[in-house]
């Protein structure tokens, strides 16, 4: 029997937008610039108000769907090596953001966690939230950050600063060939 939050069901939406934030945000922690630049935030603070509110829906899905592919990614990674992805990536998301107070109000944590373990079972992340109602203002930074730590997770995990991008941008290039 299928699930109402299997991913056939789960629009993919603008995956590009998403991962070109992610990728920013990985490129500059790893340029070791941990504050946000203000010329930056500003481009992308009007990049989305640009998008409005279908645009800022399709962001949100195309997020999702980065969440879903990268814990793909890493559910194979640890099945090879006999190891469950959640106990693996969840603890350690948790811990992470536990030491962002500022980026991650505690109770958005639970949401996240609930969004990766979906996402690590074979569920559309943007449905199992949905069922939950709509997305808050509050969730848009813990989520950004939970897509940032799994690109950054699966990076460390391949010893590339690229790699997480690069697969996502590799998918979307066969994508668009078939």
């Amino acid at each position: 029997m299928s699930s109402p939050c299997d991913p056939q069901h789960a629009p993919a939406g603008d995956v590009s937008a998403a991962l070109m934030m992610i990728d920013s945000r990985l490129r500059g922690i790893y340029d070791g610039k941990t504050e946000a630049d203000p010329e930056q935030r500003a481009l992308i603070d009007q990049f989305a108000a640009s998008l409005g509110p279908k645009g800022a829906n399709d962001v949100l899905d195309g997020a999702c769907t980065l969440i879903f592919m990268f814990m793909k990614w890493l559910r194979m990674a640890y099945e090879d090596h006999d190891k469950d992805v959640i106990e693996y990536v969840v603890p350690n998301l948790v811990a992470t953001m536990r030491m962002m107070p500022k980026s991650v109000r505690p109770e958005a944590i639970p949401t996240m966690a609930g969004l990766v373990v979906a996402a690590g079972t074979g569920l559309s992340p943007s449905l199992w939230r949905k069922q939950y109602g709509y997305w808050t203002q509050s969730e848009m930074t813990p989520l950004e950050v939970t897509a940032f730590l799994l690109a950054e997770h699966i990076n460390r995990l391949t010893d590339d600063p690229d790699f997480a991008t690069r697969m996502i941008t590799d998918a979307l290039s066969s994508a668009e060939e078939d």
